[in-house]
């Protein structure tokens, strides 16, 4: 079996008196949809967080294609190739769709942002950045504010960012939040063909997605990994129906 492209050994962080996230351990192999899911408060957010580098975890190590990157920083976690969906807030409203994946793209290339006005017309920048919007079905949107997209256009365009940095795996908080039902309908072919180019660490709270992508799930309860495994053995398994899925032993 192939190394994983991604380690979390016995990670754990508190806040205070809350151990958000409490002895954690997975991983996530080349080609693979390893999902996290768990109620709300489970930990699955502190627990991307720790991974993406924006937060520093209280004890435990975190291995990415082969190095340990425990102590190192977003930016540097980027560098080596991990590209998180970006949230809201990353986005530039005034600037369009196109233009903030043409930033993104810059930034790979190690310009900095501030020297973006000159280039804003540079064939190296606008085709891939044509290509990637076609790639998430963002084409017709190309022109329009980031600040004028819906919640799950957003979302696609954070995923188009991400792409952008052509990373060798990818965080997605939720993904389909804020889609309709065509659209997570179309989220999830692409995200299952994207696997092919780098394996995706997926939180989703959509379970027809989830089963429908991921080769491997770990179920968060409380901080902790209460159960991992394949699809089938996580539907079958009576904890996470108690805990989770909202199911009686039995139903």
């Amino acid at each position: 079996m192939a190394d994983p492209v991604l380690r979390l050994e016995g990670v754990s962080k508190s806040f205070a008196a809350l151990r958000a996230v409490q002895d954690v351990s997975l991983s996530l192999a080349p080609g693979e949809i390893h999902a996290l899911i768990g109620p709300n408060g489970a930990g699955k957010s502190t627990l991307m967080a720790l991974v993406s580098g924006a937060l520093a975890p209280d004890a435990g190590r975190i291995v990415f294609r082969g190095q340990d990157v425990t102590r190192l920083s977003v930016a540097q976690r980027a560098r080596m190739g991990l590209g998180r969906s970006f949230q809201v807030s990353s986005l530039i409203p005034e600037y369009s769709a196109r233009r903030n994946v043409m930033l993104a793209l810059q930034a790979r290339q190690g310009h900095s942002w501030r020297f973006f006005h000159p280039v804003s017309r540079d064939r190296s920048l606008m085709d891939p950045a044509r290509e990637i919007l076609r790639r998430v079905g963002l084409s017709g949107r190309a022109s329009v504010p980031s600040a004028e997209l819906s919640h799950g256009e957003r979302r696609l365009l954070e995923i188009a960012l991400a792409l952008a940095l052509q990373p060798a795996a990818f965080l997605l908080d939720e993904p389909m939040a804020g889609m309709g039902t065509e659209g997570t309908r179309q989220l999830t072919g692409f995200l299952d063909g994207l696997r092919a180019e780098a394996p995706i660490l997926l939180v989703e709270h959509d379970m027809d997605a989830v089963f429908a992508l991921a080769d491997r799930i770990s179920v968060l309860a409380g901080g902790r990994v209460i159960a991992s495994g394949t699809v089938a053995e996580i539907r079958a398994d009576a904890d996470v129906r108690r805990a989770y899925l909202g199911e009686e032993e039995g139903a």
